[in-house]
């Protein structure tokens, strides 16, 4: 099962309203999710396009820093426990009490029993629970963040990567997700390219967003150069 966007609470909100209060607001929120695309657009890390396979992209991520928490499964419940533990932490739940802007993606993965002591949305289940990372800004990196004060929150910085990454829009839904997994898979098996390790799923949207200008990816890290 994929795991709700941690902001599930106000879709199910909206569902309360009669039809055509509904209908204006939806309306209104794809004037205002239009305007953010053209000049206040959410920071997400940076990266470039190496490589098209069709739909999908080999992309090379620069270095950057997340705040991270793990918790137990099932999926479906994962991404709504997370939310708040990470949400306290970039909104000053920390010593200094430093807040953060929003950024995107939220990811999520599968976490394996065991945690590398080293050791961006999965939707496998795992002994370990599930992985659920907040990007922090640009700039911002383990040595210069604060120390979250609630232990679960862990901080780590990412390094540069490569990642074969699909993306597509629609609904949050298993279906969707594995028709463009699968998708994934195979463009990089018809390719001869390596992956390691779970699938992220990565969300960039609150669920009243459309189903179609949802920004939803899925990636996988490439375990060579093409």
């Amino acid at each position: 099962m994929l795991a709700d966007h941690p902001f599930q609470n106000g879709a199910r909100a909206w569902r309360r309203w009669p039809i055509g209060v509904t209908a204006g607001l939806v309306l209104l929120s794809l004037v205002l999710f239009a305007l953010p695309m053209t000049s206040h657009a959410t920071e997400e890390p940076d990266y470039q396009v190496i490589q098209k396979l069709g739909d999908v992209e080999i992309r090379e991520y620069a270095a950057y820093t997340v705040a991270q928490v793990v918790v137990p499964g099932p999926a479906a419940e994962a991404g709504n426990t997370a939310f708040p533990i990470l949400a306290g932490y970039i909104f000053g739940k920390n010593k200094g009490e430093r807040k953060f802007a929003m950024t995107a993606p939220v990811t999520q993965a599968a976490e394996p029993v065991k945690l590398e002591m080293t050791a961006p949305v999965t939707q496998t289940a795992a002994p370990g629970g599930f992985r659920v990372q907040f990007v922090l800004p640009k700039g911002v990196t383990m040595a210069s963040a604060p120390e979250p004060l609630d232990a679960r929150v862990t901080l780590r910085d990412i390094t540069p990567s490569r990642m074969a990454v699909i993306r597509y829009s629609g609904f949050w839904s298993d279906d969707n997700y594995t028709q463009h997994l699968n998708q994934l898979e195979a463009a990089l098996r018809g390719a001869n390219l390596v992956w390691t390790g779970e699938p992220m799923y990565s969300r960039y949207n609150a669920p009243f967003t459309p189903w179609f200008l949802r920004r939803n990816e899925i990636w996988l890290h490439l375990a060579s150069a093409p």
